[in-house]
């Protein structure tokens, strides 16, 4: 998809308007609220008063002043926010108002102002079956514009996908902890291992992102010649055919429950976005969801 400096720049403040309006104090706030600080650093001791916790005793200061004193402590609340979005060739498609890498660009967006009002810095890692770009986490505004623009107008030098790959490249190049909105269509296998080991260094949130069309196929008297976008290979549906349909519509919804299931097994936050739909909404379901489940814990 060619797009010119004029449009891109359009499409980039078009993002930035209608994000800036959602991202209100309400919305960082359960940014806020549903992601937690990298730990939490020793500030001071103070005396004991019942009711304090007596882990956090300090025995050798009590010890020493014959009175109980407790360990005092300051969350460390400053995060890194990576969104690591998929640019395989698959993600250059679109039956809605919005491709796939325009609507990814969009989410991200919400992502990356809420964590702007909340002084958090944010980086960029996009993949396909290699690092195509990285853009280390730093603060600001015009480096969340340049994420965007990125975002929209990358051209990657390959057009396959290793989910596998780009997981353990993220865990070399982020050191400390970070929120990891990884986005993708996640037409890939074998990377549930690289998965596991991800979400246990980072908080990682995978978004599902799909375009209606490979959801819901219509029956029509007509044959669709097709190219995989991947892998080239090239093909005919003959979208009369209603067993067909059926058996490939089967087969992709068997592998989104596959997939969905495995997140959920394994306790990971995950948002399902199809492109062109009112992803602002699912974001706040998301948030909202996370923040009771947090309270359940």
């Amino acid at each position: 998809m060619e797009i010119n400096t004029a449009e891109l720049l359009k499409k980039v403040k078009q993002i930035e308007l209608k994000t800036g309006k959602l991202v209100s104090d309400t919305f960082s706030g359960q940014y806020l609220s549903i992601f937690k600080g990298k730990g939490i650093e020793f500030a001071d001791v103070r005396e004991y008063v019942p009711g304090d916790d007596v882990r956090d005793i300090d025995w050798h200061i009590t010890a020493r002043l014959k009175k109980a004193f407790v360990k005092k402590y300051d969350e460390e609340r400053e995060l890194t926010l990576l969104v690591a979005c998929d640019v395989s060739a698959s993600h250059l498609f679109g039956t809605t108002s919005s491709f796939k890498n325009e609507t990814a660009a969009e989410l991200s967006a919400l992502f990356l102002f809420s964590a702007l009002k909340n002084s958090d810095k944010t980086g960029l890692y996009l993949f396909s079956d290699r690092t195509e770009l990285y853009v280390p986490p730093k603060k600001g505004k015009e480096h969340i514009l340049r994420i965007i623009r990125e975002m929209i107008a990358f051209k990657p030098k390959s057009a396959k996908t290793d989910i596998s790959v780009a997981l353990k490249n993220i865990n070399r190049l982020l050191k400390r902890k970070a929120i990891v909105v990884f986005i993708s269509d996640f037409i890939d296998s074998n990377f549930e291992k690289a998965v596991s080991i991800t979400e246990k260094k980072h908080d990682l949130i995978p978004v599902i992102l799909y375009d209606p069309f490979e959801r819901k196929i219509s029956n029509f008297p007509v044959l669709l010649n097709y190219e995989n976008a991947e892998t080239g290979e090239k093909g005919v549906i003959d979208l009369s055919d209603a067993e067909t349909l059926s058996e490939y519509l089967q087969r992709n919804e068997k592998r989104i429950n596959d997939l969905k299931n495995f997140f959920k097994s394994h306790n990971i936050d995950f948002l399902e976005v199809q492109s062109g739909s009112d992803i602002y909404q699912s974001v706040i379901n998301f948030f909202k969801n996370r923040k009771l489940k947090l309270r359940g814990r």
